[in-house]
């Protein structure tokens, strides 16, 4: 927060026409966020941010509306086609009344809520992908249906994110839907067509009364960092998308060829040789090393010393940190040397995981009778083993995607194994060692970032390095068939990616794996 509010204050002087800042409630749908807690949380940021900026004093009162002004977000838009426009008339008339009574702002222009959007990715499937394409039309739609409550900028995902990563005709067709719809159809033409209608007035009011309610609970917990900080907003999001997950698997929430309508004639999209997704020039990572070796052989290394040991000194002192930070720039300082510096200073900070919900507590939407089957397994395996069975669940690298691994870690808590997760961003060596320390009877990695040959190819070096050769690993992410082969090849004993819905049928497999690697016969599929 020091970071944003200094960011700001230099800017509102310095760079006055410049967005210093993004409220970015994109990543708490994609983390399960429900729309009243997406206009929630979004909102106790927003205040949070302006609370600090005010408070600093560095920003006259007369010129706090300029600061308002500024502030932009970043939001999401899901399927729900109905109740994404809802949601976004409701920020607009939340954020117009929040910064008229909170903030004094009386120039209407000045509450303006100002937003760009991508549309959702979570939603997006990996069997029969062409689903997407409507998918992610609908989506915009959404955001662009109603005038006064239009998206000034909007993002769409490729078709076939949930397989690889896309190609460039793949994020030209991207492209081509907004022109379509922005070109080519009337909808610029008319004014807002969702006035008077008593439908949408009552959704929106509905998403307001729930998103005020829960920002009452967050500001009785101290706000939104401190409910950060006491996990209380991740639990939240980890429960939310369980119920989601969970009513996949029971069938109650449709996903069109995942868990009905899954007969399907042979795509053509996905019929060529390069499997229908980009693939990475293995020489790319050398190149930019290369780069940044010869960036920092042309640099003035006495010029950086000094920048760094400026950066240092400010955010010691309390000073604003925006001139000493762009001394570094201008030093040829690197985002990492940056952050080091800073890391050094006020350490790094590791926020809880939202795995500990009390599942009993809330309502169970998936298959209770293969609950109960998993826990017979898991303890009967874990009696035949000598004691309880322990998985470690890892996100190495700097993938910051934790949906799935949250997700695996409450299920397979559920199921009755004991489950070591310590969050995003840990090192191959830090993974290898909690396995080491811990006594786990598998590894289960997660990697959305398209790193999962390197960074799984490392832990594997990591577990052999520390006598751990026979200590069974999966991998779970957005991983290309070939590479699920190679993978395979390495010793990895079972690839998930997003076809794989069930969370049921994932622990079952692990289950076996685990069986398996011990010398205990599979059990095989669930009833």
């Amino acid at each position: 927060m020091r970071l944003i509010a200094d960011t700001i204050n230099y800017t509102i002087r310095h760079v006055p026409k410049w967005n210093p800042t993004n409220v970015c409630s994109y990543h708490l749908q994609e983390a399960g966020a429900t729309p009243v807690q997406e206009l929630a949380y979004a909102l106790c940021t927003a205040m949070a941010v302006l609370d600090r900026v005010k408070a600093s004093g560095e920003v006259p009162p007369e010129e706090f509306p300029q600061v308002v002004e500024r502030i932009s977000f970043f939001v999401n838009a899901g399927i729900r086609f109905i109740e994404e426009c809802c949601k976004l008339r409701a920020f607009g008339e939340m954020w117009d009344e929040l910064t008229l009574s909170r903030y004094q702002v009386e120039d209407p222009k000045l509450r303006r809520f100002r937003y760009g959007v991508q549309v959702n990715s979570l939603g997006l499937t990996e069997a029969q992908p062409e689903n997407n394409v409507q998918r992610i039309v609908l989506e915009m739609l959404a955001v662009a249906l109603s005038k006064r409550a239009r998206a000034r900028a909007i993002q769409l995902p490729a078709w076939n994110e949930a397989m690889g990563l896309p190609r460039p005709w793949d994020q030209q067709w991207a492209l081509r839907m907004q022109q379509v719809m922005a070109f080519e159809t009337d909808l610029l033409e008319y004014e807002d067509i969702l006035d008077g209608s008593p439908v949408i007035a009552a959704k929106v009011s509905e998403l307001i009364a729930g998103a005020r309610r829960e920002i009452d609970n967050v500001e009785a917990q101290g706000g939104i960092i401190a409910a950060i900080e006491s996990g209380y907003i991740k639990r939240e999001l980890v429960g939310s998308h369980m119920s989601r997950l969970r009513a996949i698997e029971s069938g109650e929430l449709k996903i069109i060829g995942v868990n009905c309508f899954q007969e399907t004639a042979e795509s053509p999209l996905t019929m060529g040789s390069d499997g229908a997704i980009m693939k990475s020039d293995p020489a790319a990572e050398r190149q930019q090393i290369e780069r940044l070796q010869e960036h920092r052989r042309q640099r003035n290394d006495a010029d950086v010393r000094a920048a760094l040991q400026g950066l240092s000194d400010t955010a010691k002192s309390g000073d604003n940190i925006m001139p000493s930070s762009i001394r570094c720039a201008l030093a040829g300082v690197t985002t990492g040397e940056w952050g080091d510096s800073l890391r050094a200073v006020f350490g790094e900070f590791r926020p809880p995981t939202g795995v500990d919900i009390a599942i009993d507590s809330r309502e169970v939407l998936g298959r209770k009778d293969q609950v109960t089957e998993l826990r017979e397994r898991v303890g009967r395996t874990g009696n035949a083993l000598g004691r309880p069975l322990k998985i470690l669940v890892g996100k190495p690298g700097l993938d910051g995607h934790s949906n799935g691994a949250e997700q695996v870690a409450v299920k397979a808590r559920d199921v009755g194994f004991e489950v070591v997760y310590d969050g995003i961003r840990l090192t191959p060596q830090q993974i290898a060692q909690a396995a080491q320390e811990e006594g786990v009877h598998v590894v289960g990695l997660s990697i959305l970032s398209g790193s999962h040959m390197e960074l799984v190819g490392s832990v594997l070096q990591e577990l052999r390095a520390r006598d751990l050769a026979g200590l069974p690993v999966v991998a779970g992410g957005i991983i290309p068939p070939a590479d699920a082969e190679r993978l395979m090849a390495l010793g990895v004993r079972a690839i998930y990616t997003p076809k794989d819905f069930s969370l049921n049928a994932i622990m079952g497999d692990i289950v076996d794996v685990v069986r398996e690697s011990n010398g205990l016969e599979r059990l095989g599929l669930l009833s």
